[in-house]
């Protein structure tokens, strides 16, 4: 129960900035809009799944492209995944290639900066009041003289 409860936590925690960082990109960028709350949510979690399944296999097949652009393709391709989610999702509308590319740098730096908040230095998502005890290595100095 204490595993499910922890990746359930971690997955609302990054849903949740997800949701923030798509509202955020729409009052920022023009071209992004979302007719409802539920719209905006359904959408946030849509990217979500997406970047978390789709988005690994996307980047691995376009290694070559990332690498001769510089990593700059990774923003073409999260352009793409952000406009499938505006074709998919009801109500949610990215009007055209660059609102999506303008969309997904800003939706990126907003998430980058929330998650920050809750993430510990093992890279694990945690909610703000979680704090890592430091462990106490004990040992002896072995010189060579």
């Amino acid at each position: 129960m204490g595993m499910y409860h922890s990746l359930m936590k971690e997955f609302l925690i990054r849903w949740s900035i997800t949701t923030l960082a798509v509202m955020g990109a729409s009052h920022i960028v023009p071209g992004i809009s979302y007719s409802s709350t539920g719209t905006l949510i359904g959408a946030a979690l849509l990217l979500g799944i997406i970047n978390a399944l789709v988005r690994p296999v996307l980047l691995l097949l376009s290694l070559p492209f990332i690498i001769v652009t510089m990593g700059f393709f990774i923003l073409v391709i999260n352009a793409l995944l952000l406009l499938f989610v505006s074709a998919v999702v009801p109500g949610f509308h990215v009007e055209g290639f660059w609102s999506a590319l303008f969309a997904g740098i800003i939706i990126g730096m907003i998430s980058w900066i929330l998650s920050s908040f809750f993430r510990a230095s093992d890279g694990r998502v945690y909610p703000v009041t979680h704090h890592q005890q430091m462990k106490q290595v004990e040992g002896r100095v072995v010189s060579k003289e």
